[in-house]
């Protein structure tokens, strides 16, 4: 069941749609085809659900390596802009001078920016006890204001007519489209990576295992010897790591410059998707694609149907929501106890 639980989920979330655009005063059949299948019914619509679920997956990927350790990384989406920042920069450092390497810089500067962010709750983890899930969520924040200031400001574009974004970056520090007339590129190639190396390490390394045991029972794994500074370290870097890729992606795929919003919410959206997918890399990457379309719904409903921007936000939220309400159910039984009588309360409490 705890596999089968993220298709209940989904479909409960539809059943709950269908009753949502009703009451909308929507036709629920052709709201629910133009939110799941229009989006997708052409070559172009299947290109732009993969490049969205490239960041998720990536994302989604790093988080859960942490989750199943109980380490509860919140703050993804000022990682992924960090990674964007970072990675942006070497761009526009390199702007007239972009050789093969170029590239390959940008992906090393992006995925340690989102890691350099993510040391930061690590570290206050470790050594003071504070809640990762507080400081990296306040830092999503900081890391908001910082690539607001820096489009704002030394990072504009002198040429922009005074808009708050970057110089273009080079065609050579782009990704490259995988398929001509759509904006698929090889970041997609880049997020199979991270699913692949993140099955790699949950299921063939010592270090994998230790992170599972952690999660399971971290007493066993402190009676083992197992560090669990170490523990919090690995997980708080991998998500961490992961976001800053899939902060670079964005900038140097469809978006190729930096702007004050790099990003609809991937990093919380990945939350999402890690524990649809049962934090497993596999399953990321097929939740990924559940969430990517959402997100392709979202807009074609609020063209098609003229509904606010919000529906996309409802439908993650009814996912989640039903999802959580599946693992509980999986994980504790119901039973209905009897209300005792006043006079057997009387005599308990005497007793």
């Amino acid at each position: 069941m705890r596999y089968l639980s993220p298709l209940l989920a989904a479909a409960l979330t539809i059943l709950v749609g269908y009753a949502l655009f009703s009451a909308l005063g929507r036709d629920p059949l052709a709201a629910l085809h133009a939110f799941f299948v229009r989006p997708v019914s052409t070559a172009n619509g299947v290109a732009e659900l993969l490049l969205k679920a490239s960041p998720l997956m990536m994302i989604a990927t790093g988080l859960a390596l942490g989750f199943r350790a109980n380490v509860w990384n919140i703050g993804a989406e000022g990682q992924l802009i960090l990674g964007a920042i970072c990675g942006g920069g070497v761009a526009l450092h390199l702007e007239g001078a972009a050789s093969g390497w170029g590239l390959a810089l940008m992906v090393v500067a992006g995925a340690l920016g989102g890691m350099a962010w993510a040391a930061i709750p690590a570290f206050l983890r470790t050594r003071f006890n504070a809640s990762e899930i507080l400081t990296s969520l306040m830092l999503t924040y900081v890391a908001a204001l910082l690539l607001s200031y820096l489009v704002h400001g030394p990072w504009r574009d002198p040429q922009g007519f005074n808009f708050p974004q970057s110089r273009m970056f080079d065609d050579a520090l782009l990704f490259p489209l995988l398929v001509e007339g759509t904006r698929l590129n090889a970041s997609f190639l880049l997020a199979l990576a991270v699913v692949a190396a993140g099955w790699v390490f949950v299921h063939k390394s010592f270090l994998g295992y230790q992170m599972r045991v952690a999660g399971l029972a971290d007493a066993a794994a402190r009676y083992a010897g197992f560090s669990a500074t170490r523990t919090v370290w690995i997980g708080m870097l991998a998500g961490g790591g992961a976001a800053g890729l899939a902060g670079l992606a964005e900038v140097a795929g469809p978006i190729g410059q930096l702007t004050p919003s790099i990003s609809p919410g991937y990093g919380f959206a990945a939350i999402i998707v890690a524990f649809v997918g049962r934090l497993n890399p596999v399953g990321c990457a097929l939740a990924s694609l559940l969430m990517s379309l959402l997100y392709l719904g979202g807009e074609q409903a609020q063209m098609e149907l003229r509904l606010p921007a919000a529906i996309t936000g409802l439908f993650q939220g009814m996912l989640l929501f039903f999802l959580l309400g599946a693992d509980v159910l999986i994980n504790f039984r119901v039973r209905a106890l009897r209300r005792a009588g006043p006079a057997a309360a009387s005599a308990g409490q005497a007793a």
